[in-house]
């Protein structure tokens, strides 16, 4: 494969192109993925490759911007709510979040105690079946 890329770089981007052609011919995926590959690896000399950087420099700042908005949300999160001018639906939130924290505290509770008695259950039944075994010594005769 790698000759067969070798050979088409030493003929040049015509050459490209008429494989691309070709393989949109012979099999539209086949032509597909010569364009992809073409366009992926600069061998266009359209722009895309070489501006990779600039297009990266120019979202980079954008994506760094939401990413520490999305962190100051995370941190701001746990603090309570910023008011949204409505003192009836601010207080109504208020309640609602703080029923949900109970509730969840309770469910982890009611988790916990279900995990213990299953737990219980469990080594009470292997000690009984250990209780019930045979010891090692009893069948043994000297």
């Amino acid at each position: 494969m790698t000759q067969v890329v070798q050979t088409l770089d030493d003929y040049g981007r015509p050459a490209w192109i008429a494989a691309m052609v070709l393989g949109f011919i012979v099999f539209w995926p086949v032509g597909l993925t010569i364009l992809a590959y073409m366009l992926w690896s600069g061998r266009m000399n359209c722009g895309w490759h070489q501006g990779r950087g600039r297009w990266e420099n120019k979202f980079a700042g954008r994506f760094e911007r939401a990413r520490s908005r999305v962190e100051e949300e995370m941190r701001n999160f746990g603090r309570g709510a910023a008011s949204s001018g409505n003192k009836a639906f601010d207080d109504y939130r208020d309640a609602t979040l703080k029923r949900l924290e109970e509730e969840e505290r309770e469910f982890r509770a009611f988790l916990e105690r279900l995990r213990q008695a299953k737990d219980k259950s469990e080594f009470d039944q292997f000690m009984s079946e250990r209780r019930e075994r045979p010891a090692p010594n009893e069948g043994a005769t000297t």
